[in-house]
């Protein structure tokens, strides 16, 4: 990897060797570093009483078809063995162990935090779910991000209910300590309809991405007739539960209404893209009268509109075929992600073949991160 950004050296024993200058790694933007409180008693202070009396009392109801467990039992939480806090918390929750674990080790210069579980969405009570994404907003804001600038929060809403999503961005919005809008790919329709509009408008209004993560709980069978067998399924499923969320904001005229949104496709991987978007401008082509809102070929709102973040990456036998898509995908569109601290983690020194060159990489590394999440 291109060495780059150097920092002087701190074991200096004299003035001339305090001059010394030795060279550091890419500075990395990582688009998914997932964070979560410990426990439902960590985010009580950000909790109204109410809201923590009613989740004592009567927990949680997601939206969900189906009574499993979405993670391997071999691997807790899916997450890494060696992240779990020797104070008995979560993966996510000890702000140190991150710092040491990821952001020092690899020397990210942003994470994006993606926090999952006590989010509330998906919950059946609109109230609550705007509750608790509210909740952990701030315990994002003010337990990681303002102690630990090189961790960006992501505004969490209650998409099912837009007006007070719509709230939430507008409270948040013009904060810097956000970097984006953060939703999840299974949701009750699908993401491109009218209803979930006035989310997108607020996101363009702040200049912020909206970022489509993996799972969700809309309450419907992601294989479009039934539940699966298999987890195996559950973790392939992802790219389709992806490409349900790309057609829809493309065929439903969202990019027409909002030209200046920008949306990254997180943790459902990338090689799909090429399949789907020659499958839409073919059909485009056929039947473009049923969409006259759509003055543009799919294909260019496509490229034009999504990004996609690394992980989980396509390993083909043949690396070349990987290269090849990277390219059609267009290496400016293309966001790294780690998804620490799950146990299928990308470790930036080792997540792209060799024959990706270095330019590449720190395009994919670094510059792609600060045009989407407006750190320039």
């Amino acid at each position: 990897m291109t060495l780059d950004a150097p920092t002087r050296d701190t074991d200096a024993h004299s003035d001339e060797n305090a001059a010394v200058v030795k060279p550091n790694r890419l500075a990395i933007i990582d688009g998914d570093v997932h964070t979560a409180p410990s426990s439902l008693s960590e985010l009580a202070p950000f909790l109204e009483r109410r809201w923590l009396q009613h989740m004592q009392t009567y927990g949680s109801r997601k939206r969900h078809g189906s009574n499993y467990e979405p993670y391997p039992k071999a691997a807790p939480r899916a997450m890494r063995r060696d992240a779990w806090p020797d104070d008995g918390g979560l993966p996510g929750s000890s702000l140190e162990l991150l710092r040491t674990q990821h952001l020092d080790h690899y020397g990210v210069e942003v994470g994006i935090m993606g926090p999952l579980g006590l989010s509330g969405q998906g919950e059946i009570n609109l109230d609550l779910s705007a509750a608790l994404a509210t909740a952990i907003n701030e315990w994002q804001r003010d337990v990681m991000a303002t102690p630990e600038p090189r961790l960006k929060a992501s505004i969490v809403v209650p998409f099912e209910d837009a007006a007070a999503s719509v709230r939430e961005i507008e409270r948040l919005g013009a904060d810097r300590r956000f970097a984006q809008v953060f939703m999840l790919t299974r949701s009750m329709d699908p993401l491109g309809a009218r209803r979930y509009w006035p989310i997108y408008e607020a996101a363009q209004a702040y200049d912020l991405p909206v970022g489509f993560h993996v799972f969700g709980a809309g309450g419907h069978p992601y294989t479009g007739t039934g539940w699966p067998s298999y987890y195996i399924e559950e973790g392939a499923g992802h790219s389709t539960s992806c490409q349900t969320v790309v057609t829809s904001l493309v065929m439903e005229g969202v990019f027409e209404r909002f030209p200046k949104l920008r949306t990254v496709m997180i943790e459902g991987g990338f090689g799909w893209l090429p399949a789907l978007t020659w499958r839409l401008d073919k059909l485009f082509e056929r039947m473009r009268d049923e969409v006259p809102h759509l003055q543009r070929r799919p294909s260019e709102m496509i490229r034009e509109h999504i990004w996609l973040t690394t992980q989980p990456m396509e390993e083909p036998v043949a690396r070349a075929h990987l290269n090849e898509t990277m390219e059609w995908i267009g290496w400016d569109k293309l966001l790294f992600a780690s998804d620490y601290p799950h146990w299928d983690f990308d470790d930036p020194f080792r997540a792209f073949p060799a024959n990706v060159g270095d330019s590449r990489k720190r395009q994919i590394l670094t510059t792609n991160g600060k045009a989407v999440y407006r750190l320039g």
